[in-house]
């Protein structure tokens, strides 16, 4: 695996390096008065000046394919530019963007819900995590009942990214029970104005998640995105879309955190000695760049294994399990650095570390992550020789 970067490449990475210390970080002060004072952070329309000033540059769709007008960028690629996403708070993200499974649609479900989504004109999101149903997806309860040339969909989805905002969801519903998740779950595509409703979920970070409640929605024969009883294929395809992009910004976040951490030692004084000067503070920091340059590694070797058409699967985990756990240990450390200043809501340190938290919950625990891992070493689908063993 050759990591270095051409010239085009190298040029994408230092824009993306450059628009996050120009236009994002400079942002940081205000969102932190804003959170501070029960207010939203960053406003939506905040967010989309943002996308379309890099829409000026060519950065428009990430991983959408050139043929949908976006940017077809590799798995590699995609991660370096996550990575630097991740040295700022700042919850950008680049537009352009649709769910992987929407490409599944046919012509018409492709003009109605995923061209205006790439455009922007269209927000969607996920459901299929449900109250009694977290990890284990095929537990889902959500009902859809035939009815004529329309489904009846009755139930509640938990923690949906994006559920407050969207004005469409790809959501997941039991329409055979008796044959179980590999039959008997259908995905339908349900505009908000068919009757759903999203409820918002406080949380102790900035993630803003809904709950949302289907009660009778009836949606028409139409709206079934790829064929009756092959959803959970479908929802298996989207949240094996990129675990690894996760981690790809838990690195930035730990760069940022580790520079911080750097800069204090190298400022704050203590018994008439600098903290840089302390071995305890040493270990913490060269502790924090081994675990860095593994998780670094961990990211790109992943996202190789994608772009290289290879079974990513157990490398995904171990760099979203690795990451997870490194993320909030170093934000740790660098608060403990800082001692109470660390603490205290003067500076940013306690909200890397109420953000990074969500990272060894969010699209798979720490504990599924684990079992999956486990599972594919057991059952002979991965070695621990590694891709290359």
């Amino acid at each position: 695996m050759d990591f270095s970067l051409n010239d085009t490449e190298r040029d994408i990475r230092d824009w993306v390096r450059n628009f996050v210390r120009k236009e994002l970080i400079p942002l940081e002060p205000e969102l932190l008065r804003r959170e501070r004072a029960g207010q939203p952070g960053i406003t939506k329309a905040e967010v989309r000046e943002l996308q379309l000033k890099a829409k000026e540059a060519g950065f428009w769709g990430i991983q959408t394919p050139e043929a949908f007008g976006g940017m077809g960028l590799g798995a590699v690629m995609t991660a370096l530019v996550e990575g630097e996403l991740g040295y700022t708070f700042v919850p950008f993200y680049f537009g352009g963007e649709a769910d992987n499974i929407l490409y599944a649609g046919n012509e018409e479900q492709k003009q109605r819900y995923l061209l205006p989504t790439i455009a922007g004109d269209r927000i969607s999101c996920f459901a299929i995590t449900e109250p009694g149903a977290g990890s284990d997806a095929k537990a889902i309860r959500t009902s859809a009942v035939k009815d004529g040339d329309e489904w009846v969909i009755n139930g509640e989805k938990t923690f949906i990214t994006k559920g407050n905002d969207a004005d469409f969801v790809m959501v997941f519903a039991v329409t055979d029970k008796d044959k179980g998740a590999n039959g008997g779950v259908t995905c339908f595509l349900v505009d908000r104005d068919m009757g759903w409703k999203s409820e918002p979920i406080d949380t102790m970070g900035q993630w803003g998640p809904a709950a949302l409640v289907f009660d009778n929605v009836r949606v028409p024969e139409a709206n079934i995105l790829g064929e009756v009883g092959q959803g959970f294929a479908l929802a298996m395809s989207w949240i094996g879309r990129g675990r690894y992009l996760l981690p790809a910004r838990a690195l930035g976040a730990c760069v940022r955190l580790v520079e911080f951490g750097l800069d204090y030692a190298r400022t704050r004084e203590t018994f008439g000695e600098l903290l840089a000067e302390r071995q305890a503070i040493q270990w913490m920091l060269a502790d924090s760049a081994v675990e860095i340059e593994a998780l670094r590694w961990l990211v790109l070797s992943s996202a190789w294994q994608v772009d290289a058409g290879l079974d990513s699967r157990q490398g995904q985990s171990i760099a979203k399990l690795y990451g997870g756990v490194k993320a909030n240990e170093i934000v740790d450390r660098m608060l403990q650095i800082h001692g109470g200043m660390g603490y205290t809501k003067e500076l940013p340190l306690e909200r890397w570390y109420r953000e990074l938290r969500l990272l060894r919950i969010y699209e798979g625990t720490d504990e599924i992550q684990r079992r999956t891992i486990a599972r594919n070493l057991l059952k002979g689908h991965a070695s621990v020789r590694g891709t290359l063993g």
